[in-house]
């Protein structure tokens, strides 16, 4: 199985709504941006950009939350 790899997405709906901060997953830019027309049909994108593991910015997910909670555990 080839690598997937995360795509964040700016687009403007088409009622012009814009949403920022959208996320897929997929081998490539192009599948990635044929998920988002799926999803949001007739939006327009804005901005794409893969994400690499530094540019995950402040948010916090499940897997460091456990590893967190894991090493609390330990320590106490």
């Amino acid at each position: 199985m080839a690598d997937m790899r995360k795509f964040g997405f700016r687009i403007k709906t088409r009622g012009g709504m814009v949403v920022e901060n959208l996320m897929v997953q997929a081998r490539e830019r192009a599948d990635a941006e044929s998920r988002i027309q799926q999803i949001y049909r007739n939006c327009e994108i804005l901005d794409c950009h893969e994400l690499t593991p530094d540019s995950r910015g402040d948010g916090v997910d499940l897997e460091s939350m456990i590893s967190l909670i894991s090493k609390q555990d330990d320590s106490q």
